[in-house]
């Protein structure tokens, strides 16, 4: 099972999350391309983090939202929404290259990753995007969405992903962040769920009903309270369960 974190995501003397310490422990690193969080001296640093302990570094694509943290909706036209992605991910790559890697995946971020996971002309720009840049990049997204069946269709490999410190409503969608529910802070509650995604495929949303979650790799957000604390549980816990944590891609 991969276990997956948004890094990079502060900007200039501002920091979010200790991006070291999870780097530490995660296997794949969604990193900020400068969008919705992110600058080029942040950018080059957690590449060259990521490098040296040898976990994957993937592209997490948001609109241009730095007020905003990339968390607020907009109504981008399908080519300029695939030049904007197609733009962070080259930014990201280029810092990748003095370390001797590469961008190896995509993650759309906040408002973007729920958008392309209904709006067919938002998901349909990622992956052209995608196609575009390379064709041989992974798609972390939520199973069953928009745009994994578009990515799908295209011939991209999807990555289907599972947020074990968000809460989930029944019919398998994320609890909004406006509303009670929305994350789970207590690190080991983060750790049962996540060992019950990756050994039996479900999650228990919000009303109690067992909702199917098959995913190949679980999120842990940089930014939420007690990160590092869940993200030392999790991996603990889910060597625990006899599940080595390993890179997607």
């Amino acid at each position: 099972m991969d276990l997956n974190a948004d890094l990079g995501e502060g900007f200039g003397i501002w920091r979010l999350g200790d991006d070291e310490a999870l780097l530490d422990l995660v296997t794949s690193a969604n990193v900020a391309c400068g969008f919705h969080g992110g600058d080029p001296s942040t950018m080059r640093r957690v590449c060259a983090a990521a490098a040296e302990r040898g976990v994957t570094v993937g592209a997490q694509v948001g609109y241009r939202d730095l007020a905003g943290f990339g968390r607020r909706h907009i109504a981008y036209s399908f080519d300029e929404l695939r030049d904007d992605v197609t733009y962070q991910i080259g930014a990201l790559d280029a810092f990748c290259r003095p370390y001797r890697t590469r961008v190896r995946y995509l993650k759309p971020h906040g408002a973007l990753y729920h958008a392309a996971a209904t709006d067919e002309v938002q998901a349909a720009a990622v992956v052209a995007a995608v196609t575009g840049y390379d064709h041989e990049l992974p798609i972390l997204c939520a199973p069953g969405s928009t745009l994994a069946q578009l990515a799908v269709g295209a011939g991209l490999r999807v990555v289907a992903e599972g947020f074990a410190d968000r809460g989930y409503l029944p019919t398998g969608a994320l609890v909004p962040r406006t509303a009670p529910g929305a994350l789970v802070t207590d690190p080991e509650e983060v750790a049962l769920r996540a060992v019950r995604m990756a050994t039996e495929h479900t999650v228990v949303a919000v009303d109690g009903t067992v909702v199917p979650c098959p995913v190949a790799s679980i999120c842990l957000h940089g930014d939420s309270p007690g990160a590092v604390a869940s993200a030392a549980l999790v991996r603990a816990a889910l060597i625990d369960a006899g599940v080595t944590p390993t890179p997607f891609a």
